[in-house]
């Protein structure tokens, strides 16, 4: 458990990620977002600045922190997890917080 891990044990396995393209990996592959309390919150995870922040889902500081991302080139895999929470999570609000990432231009493309 992580909990029996040193703190310098776990820095070293961070810092060792980090220059590996870092970030959790499932099956080979890095989830962006964490949902938190039922789709009002997330954690997520910035493999460009190795940081994790955990965010209200209607905030700005949201629609930002995914534009970055967006831009950095992971808008794709992004809006993929989120279609995904869409399906898996119905009654969550994930397609309002999708289209409300959309009509921000959040990835690339404003609505209009």
């Amino acid at each position: 458990m992580a909990s029996n891990t040193s703190k310098t044990a776990r820095a070293s396995v961070r810092a060792g990620q980090s220059g590996q393209g870092g970030g959790l990996s499932v099956l080979g592959e890095y989830k962006y977002l964490i949902p938190l309390n039922k789709g009002k919150h997330v954690y997520i995870r910035n493999l460009t600045t190795g940081k994790t922040v955990h965010l209200s889902t209607d905030s700005d500081a949201f629609t930002e922190e995914i534009k970055s991302l967006a831009e950095a080139g992971h808008g794709d895999k992004i809006r993929a997890e989120l279609d995904n929470f869409t399906e898996q999570y119905p009654s969550q609000g994930w397609a309002d917080t999708t289209k409300r990432l959309v009509d921000a231009g959040a990835f690339g493309e404003a609505a209009e």
